[in-house]
């Protein structure tokens, strides 16, 4: 699939915690991995045309811990370091997050991306394996993956997608708003969290984007992992989140 239709670009917003956010504009893409991908799994597929009907804010980088920790008063992370992203962050604590963050902030725009936002936000107007390429010799430029020793590594330290986004392959998987479902049979098309329950449906949340420790082909843009919304203890896990316009 080669069309992808988008908006004008427009801005950037920062909130009163030095959170950046990028603007996303509308449009459509085709989510999943495509026909001829390499290592592709099963909960990748159907490919399908998905609309993104309104343009929204996405977090240039992922939370930080000093982020985390002037809402929440503590930091989880086993490595502690106010540029690295908050890890061990349960679905359910990254709620509480935005929850507090709302009231901070006397609004009720922030919440997390839904997956298929999630997915074309990193892709950034492209279609292959990662929102560079196809080349996985290129993947170290982007992203912090496939090394037990480090950890997440300090926000922004790679190159950014083509939108300005950074981290979206590697260093810390994402929580997104949406049900794990083992396939995409019966996704929405138009943007929004997929969150009904079905045979199709499991009692997990999803991740996005892969982490320090994961493979290149777990770092695709195309590439899913799902857990429970209550576990807290992997150190592979963070979020990034939106706020609507």
């Amino acid at each position: 699939m080669s069309d992808v239709t988008i908006s004008e670009y427009q801005d950037t917003y920062t909130n009163s915690i030095g959170m950046e956010f990028v603007s996303i504009p509308d449009g459509e893409f085709f989510m999943g991995s495509q026909s001829d991908e390499k290592n592709w799994y099963r909960n990748e597929r159907p490919l399908h045309k998905v609309c993104i009907g309104n343009a929204f804010f996405l977090g240039r980088f992922e939370v930080t811990q000093k982020q985390w920790t002037d809402i929440m008063g503590i930091n989880p992370s086993r490595i502690k370091d106010d540029d690295r992203p908050v890890d061990k962050i349960s679905w359910n604590e990254a709620q509480e997050f935005i929850s507090r963050l709302n009231e901070r902030e006397s609004t009720d725009k922030y919440r997390l991306p839904t997956e298929a936002e999630w997915e074309y936000a990193c892709r950034a107007g492209t279609t292959g394996r990662y929102s560079f390429g196809d080349n996985e010799a290129q993947l170290g430029e982007y992203a912090c993956f496939g090394d037990e020793s480090t950890g997440a590594y300090p926000v922004g330290q790679k190159r950014p997608n083509p939108w300005g986004l950074y981290d979206m392959h590697g260093n810390l998987w994402e929580w997104v708003q949406d049900r794990y479902h083992e396939s995409y049979e019966g996704a929405p098309a138009d943007g929004s969290a997929w969150e009904e329950t079905g045979s199709n449906a499991k009692e997990f949340y999803v991740l996005r984007g892969g982490s320090w420790i994961t493979s290149a082909v777990g770092c695709r843009s195309a590439s899913r992992y799902y857990y429970s919304p209550n576990g807290r203890r992997s150190r592979r896990m963070g979020l990034r989140i939106v706020r609507d316009i």
